[in-house]
């Protein structure tokens, strides 16, 4: 019994911060199997893909914006008083998407309207994306070396836990009550995080500066890459519009880096080639790890002909898995460094969505199971080593801004990669089907047509685990590098 105390106890003041990154993950992907009936209420067609994405899309966007300037604001004011603001935009937000659907109506005596969720949806993502970074700057306090990798790897677990947790909740939230219930538990558990991060210290301030300016242009660039993105496959005038835009804001971004005074990424942590590599290799992994967060339940749905419900226990075979190699990534990390499982996990991931790249209509368990968990444990393991190379040569004083722009890339990977399967895949099952007739009185021509048009979309779901296997496949030198490079330690200018 000792001795389980004496390896908890570095931990114990740690869990709360984790449990809010739980409920924020949680509802990145709750809206998965609650989307349908959310469609329903608030009158957008199940054929609007593109439009219906945006809750998806949509809370993305805020929940990577925010990241960078809450990790500034953790730095300048600590990590307690900033992870409890966040939680308040966090509680508020819920609040607007659970009343979304009646908001028009209560002001204007409008009909429900979509842009109202997508908006509270941003909004309640601006919270939850501070979390994750003010949790991994708060390890460098509240966590000795020693552990830390291990505290890496337990906030890792508990974003991909409430990832695994989101489909299950919403459908099950969804059958007993209705979708708005979703969002208006958050509340209760809101108020359990808050009572025990008022018995952490406050942590650490800073005398940092916040640039408005550039977290001003960092939120265009990453709004308006995302909708040209969502345009890449038929390129029009709002996609030539938005690439030039979003091309302009970048550039606007670096100038401002590299010239304002108090930046809002410290720029000596740009001459890090360990952390500018962990957060390349991120970025490409994010963009992998949303294909299967989104494409393994809705193939389920389209393909294999599957309730959400049963979508989201496909998707659990594999976000468990995640779990579970983030704390063995991170126990490995400790005691032999980051190498052996960043180059382990890459392997593992790659081979599992390849594996998947071959399913068939038939294929069933438990080579499904093998499949998910294979790649699953394969991400899983990533997550400690990734943090550890990005941070292990940040001084506590830019550990906030560190922390932000290293699940920035991640974030960000994940919106690009969801933006361009959306478009990309769109217009990929229009060509397969596009000489296939819609209907037929003859019933074996109308089991064909049925067959010919799964099989299209099998097709698509096949070539998107195959781009995520090449996205994680070029990431393998980055990982090797940041894994192998040390460096002396680096703060803000």
């Amino acid at each position: 019994m000792q001795r389980i105390r004496r390896l908890v106890r570095p931990y114990w003041l740690f869990l709360p911060l984790c449990f809010g990154v739980f409920i924020a993950a949680d509802d990145q992907t709750v809206i998965v199997t609650i989307l349908p009936d959310v469609l329903s209420d608030l009158r957008v067609a199940a054929s609007e893909l593109d439009r219906a994405s945006w809750a998806i899309t949509g809370y993305l966007i805020g929940y990577t914006a925010a990241m960078p300037l809450m990790g500034r604001i953790s730095d300048r004011f600590g990590f307690r008083n900033t992870y409890l603001a966040a939680m308040a935009v966090f509680a508020l937000g819920s609040v607007g998407v659970a009343i979304s659907a009646d908001l028009p109506g209560w002001l204007f005596g409008r009909e429900p309207e979509f842009s109202w969720l997508v908006g509270a949806r941003v909004f309640q993502a601006i919270g939850g994306g501070a979390v994750i970074p003010i949790s991994l700057a708060a390890a460098g306090e509240l966590v000795d070396g020693k552990h830390r990798a291990v505290a890496y790897g337990l906030v890792g677990a508990s974003a991909e836990a409430g990832g695994v947790i989101g489909p299950l909740w919403g459908g099950a939230i969804t059958e007993i009550l209705s979708w708005e219930w979703a969002f208006w538990l958050n509340l209760p558990l809101v108020l359990v995080v808050v009572a025990l991060l008022l018995r952490l210290p406050a942590g650490r301030r800073h005398a940092v500066q916040v640039d408005m300016i550039g977290v001003t242009l960092f939120a265009a660039t990453l709004s308006l890459l995302t909708v040209a993105l969502t345009r890449v496959g038929q390129p029009d005038g709002l996609f030539a519009i938005t690439a030039v835009a979003s091309a302009a804001a970048t550039g606007l971004m670096v100038w401002r880096v590299v010239r304002a005074r108090y930046p809002l990424f410290p720029r000596p942590l740009f001459r890090l080639v360990g952390f500018v590599t962990a957060n390349g290799t991120h970025f490409l992994v994010g963009a992998a790890l949303i294909i299967g967060m989104v494409a393994v339940p809705l193939m389920a749905g389209t393909v294999y002909g599957e309730s959400a419900l049963e979508g989201g226990l496909r998707l659990l075979r594999m976000t468990v898995a995640i779990g579970a190699g983030a704390l063995a990534g991170g126990l490995i990390t400790q005691r032999i460094g980051p190498l052996a499982p960043a180059v382990a996990g890459i392997v593992m991931a790659v081979a599992g969505f390849l594996l998947m790249s071959g399913w068939e209509l038939e294929t069933g368990d438990p080579a499904i199971t093998v499949h998910l968990a294979l790649t699953g444990f394969g991400f899983g393991l990533l997550v400690a080593p990734v943090a550890e190379s990005a941070l292990r040569s940040v001084t506590g004083d830019a550990r906030g801004s560190a922390s932000a722009l290293l699940t920035v890339s991640r974030m960000v990977g994940m919106t690009a990669g969801l933006a361009a399967m959306t478009s990309l895949g769109s217009v990929q099952f229009i060509d397969l089907v596009a000489d296939l007739p819609a209907f037929s009185l003859d019933p074996e021509v109308q089991a064909q047509i049925e067959l010919d048009t799964t099989l299209a979309g099998l097709e698509v779901f096949r070539d998107f685990f195959r781009f995520a296997a090449g996205a994680l496949a070029l990431s393998l030198p980055l990982a090797i590098i940041m894994s192998r490079k040390r460096e002396p330690a680096a703060g803000p200018v």
